[in-house]
């Protein structure tokens, strides 16, 4: 990417004021172990007979794979219109998709099996994160910043909080885009290798498709100033996503493309902590059960989701109570209100 230059210069207040907190880096020894046994290859998924998608092959994953070597990366991601196209998301084994203030939304992508040059644009951590986190062993975050009044919760949280003043040597910035959407981390700037797929064991199955479902060939989530389109491609046997009604892009390569969709219905409150404009923090509730429908193979599966501590794994099972399996592939999971 053209016209970077390091993160450490041009920082916000809040980022300056988390570069006080760089002894917390060590904190936690390396990455972490993270999201559900996603895991996969941009291959086939269950029944899809090995489609030739026009593609040089991506490199192998799968949720069987050894156990994990080390932790999963977190990276917190802007979905901003001004930070469109993303980087790095397409290599993610998970990605959350989450409401903040205003109606917009943010991007939570977690990496387990490859890791990208790029991840971003990197923005701040929110108090619901650290309960989202929670299912994950010891997980690293990158994220910008965060309010000053939830930076002594993120140091209590059972986690590594790797942001520029931690890590200034991983962060870069795009002098070709504005502040606050121009921040990137370079992960192989950390002191880790990808975890491996055995970290992600957060209670996702993979494997066949139930029986049943209906044909869904698009599926539309809307937040008030947000929405999010995933629309079934035959030729890749993947759901192509769609931002605000415009296909997501990439900066460097191809877009997201996941095997698997979760629409997953929870309680959105309000959080303790407000932005600095004064809006409220919404707070996603990621712990209990409520309804979900599992988006794979082009057709839709209504689910019911349970978490029952925050040190849980997240299970989706069909009516009849078996485990809702998840094509082999990369999982979006788009928190919805409505639980």
């Amino acid at each position: 990417m053209v016209g970077m230059r390091r993160g450490t210069h041009g920082r916000s207040p809040r980022e300056r004021g988390t570069r006080e907190r760089r002894t917390r880096g060590a904190r936690g020894g390396a990455l972490v172990a993270v999201t559900a046994a996603v895991a996969l290859a941009a291959g086939c998924t269950s029944g899809s007979g090995g489609k030739d998608n026009g593609r040089a092959p991506e490199p192998e994953r799968s949720h069987t794979s050894a156990p994990a070597t080390g932790p999963v990366l977190a990276v917190k991601v802007d979905n901003a219109p001004e930070a469109r196209p993303q980087t790095g998301l397409d290599a993610a084994d998970v990605v959350y998709a989450e409401p903040v203030e205003g109606g917009l939304s943010r991007l939570m992508a977690l990496y387990a099996t490859r890791l990208p040059e790029e991840v971003g644009p990197v923005r701040s951590a929110r108090e619901s994160d650290l309960e989202l986190l929670r299912q994950f062993d010891r997980p690293t975050l990158a994220f910008s910043g965060a309010q000053s009044k939830l930076l002594p919760l993120i140091e209590e949280a059972p986690l590594r909080a790797v942001t520029p003043g931690d890590a200034p040597d991983a962060y870069v910035r795009n002098d070709d885009r504005q502040a606050p959407h121009n921040l990137y981390l370079r992960p192989g700037e950390l002191p880790a290798e990808p975890a491996g797929a055995g970290a992600l064991t957060t209670g996702f199955a993979f494997g066949q498709a139930p029986e049943g479902g209906r044909a869904e060939p698009s599926r539309t989530v809307r937040y008030p100033a947000t929405s999010f389109t995933f629309t079934w491609s035959e030729s890749r046997d993947r759901w192509l996503v769609s931002l605000d009604g415009s296909p997501a892009r990439a900066a460097d390569g191809e877009g997201p493309a996941p095997a698997t969709v979760v629409v997953q219905h929870v309680t959105v409150r309000d959080s303790a902590f407000r932005d600095f404009r004064g809006s409220n923090s919404p707070y996603v509730e990621s712990v209990g059960s409520g309804r979900a429908e599992v988006l794979r193979d082009g057709r839709t599966y209504d689910a019911t989701w349970t978490r029952g501590t925050a040190a849980d794994g997240t299970t989706f099972t069909t009516r009849d109570g078996a485990a809702l399996n998840f094509a082999e592939g990369q999982v979006w999971v788009v928190f919805a209100g409505g639980s």
